[in-house]
C-alpha cells in the first residue's frame, strides 16, 4: 500500500497510471477518467480546504492509487469473463481446429461487423470530410473556431460509440469513458491540448480510412458467403433438376455427376476459409481501432 499520499490530483493520476502499467490501454483510460471525475467533484465541494488536504481525506475512502489499480484489475477480469463470447472446445487434430471455426461465435460477429462496416464507413467518411472541409472554409469567419471545436467534440462521441461496437462484435477491449473534460483548465489551453492530442487526429484518420476498409470488408464478407454457399448448393440443385424436382429454363451444363460431391466439398472449404479470415480480419481491425481511438495518455 502507498505510504505517501499524493499532494495534487495530477500527482494522484500519475501514480494511478504508474500502478496500472502493463494493463490494457482502454482500462487505463477508464480508470483515469473515473478517478479524475471523482477527485475533482470532491475538490469542488470543499472550497475551503487545500487540494492536498482534500486528497488526504479522499484517499482514505476512495483508495490509494495502488488500491484503486488493483480493484480495477480485479473488476476487469470479472467483467471480461461475463462479456466474453463462449470459448469453443479446444480441438487437438488439425481438421478439428480447421472446422472448429463453425463453433466460434467470434467468426459470425466479425462477419456481422464487416457487413455493417460499409454503412458505418460511408457515414464516418462523409462526416469527417464534410466537417474538415467546412472547418477550413469557415476558418476566416468568427464561427470557424467554434464550429471546428464542435466538430471535434462530436467526432470523439462517435469514436466512443464505434468503440462500443468494436468491443461488442470484435471482442477488443475499448474505452467506456471519454477523456475527462477539465473545465478549470483555461479555454485556450484546452484547445491547444486537443490539437496536440494524437487521438484527435487518429480519430479523424480512422473515420476517413473506414470508407475503403468498409468497402473491402463488405465485399469480402458478402462475396465470400455468397460464393461459398452457391458452390455448396449448386450440385444439389443440379441433382434436383435431373430428378425433375426443380425446373430450370435453358440448358444446364454440369460436370460429371461423380464430381458433384467434390464441388459441394469445395464450397464447404471456401466457407471455412472465409470464417477463418473473417476472424483474423476482425482481430486486426480491433487492434487498429485501439491504436487510433484510445487516449494516447493511457499508455
Amino acid at each position: 500500500m502507498s505510504t505517501v499520499h499524493p499532494r495534487s490530483i495530477q500527482e494522484y493520476l500519475d501514480s494511478l497510471q504508474t500502478e496500472l502499467h502493463g494493463a490494457d490501454r482502454a482500462l487505463v483510460q477508464d480508470a483515469l477518467y473515473d478517478a479524475e471525475e471523482h477527485l475533482r467533484a470532491e475538490l469542488s465541494q470543499s472550497p475551503d480546504e487545500s487540494e492536498s488536504q482534500v486528497l488526504e481525506r479522499i484517499v482514505a475512502s476512495y483508495g490509494a492509487p495502488d488500491e484503486v489499480a488493483e480493484a480495477y484489475r480485479s473488476n476487469e477480469i470479472t467483467v471480461q469473463a461475463a462479456l466474453r463470447t463462449p470459448t469453443p472446445t479446444p480441438r487437438q487434430s488439425v481438421l478439428g481446429r480447421f472446422f472448429g471455426v463453425y463453433t466460434d461465435p467470434r467468426c459470425y460477429l466479425s462477419l456481422l461487423y464487416m457487413l455493417l462496416a460499409l454503412f458505418t464507413g460511408v457515414f464516418y467518411f462523409t462526416f469527417a470530410v464534410t466537417g474538415l472541409s467546412l472547418s477550413v472554409g469557415l476558418a476566416i469567419l468568427i464561427i470557424g473556431i467554434p464550429f471546428f471545436l464542435l466538430f471535434i467534440g462530436v467526432a470523439r462521441v462517435i469514436a466512443l460509440a464505434e468503440g462500443r461496437l468494436v468491443e461488442t462484435l470484435l471482442g477488443t477491449r475499448m474505452p467506456r469513458r471519454p477523456q475527462y473534460p477539465d473545465r478549470e483548465t483555461p479555454f485556450l489551453q484546452r484547445v491547444a491540448d486537443m490539437l496536440k492530442d494524437p487521438r484527435t487526429w487518429g480519430t479523424l484518420l480512422y473515420m476517413v480510412a473506414m470508407l475503403p476498409l468498409g468497402v473491402f470488408y463488405f465485399t469480402f464478407a458478402f462475396v465470400g458467403i455468397v460464393v461459398s454457399l452457391a458452390t455448396f448448393l449448386a450440385p444439389i440443385v443440379v441433382l434436383l433438376y435431373y430428378a425433375g424436382v426443380v425446373q430450370i429454363d435453358g440448358v444446364v451444363q454440369s460436370p460429371h455427376p461423380a464430381l458433384l460431391p467434390l464441388v459441394s466439398i469445395l464450397g464447404v472449404l471456401l466457407l471455412t476459409v472465409t470464417l477463418h479470415l473473417a476472424r483474423g480480419i476482425g482481430y486486426l481491425h480491433g487492434q487498429l481501432a485501439k491504436t487510433l481511438l484510445v487516449n494516447s495518455r493511457a499508455v
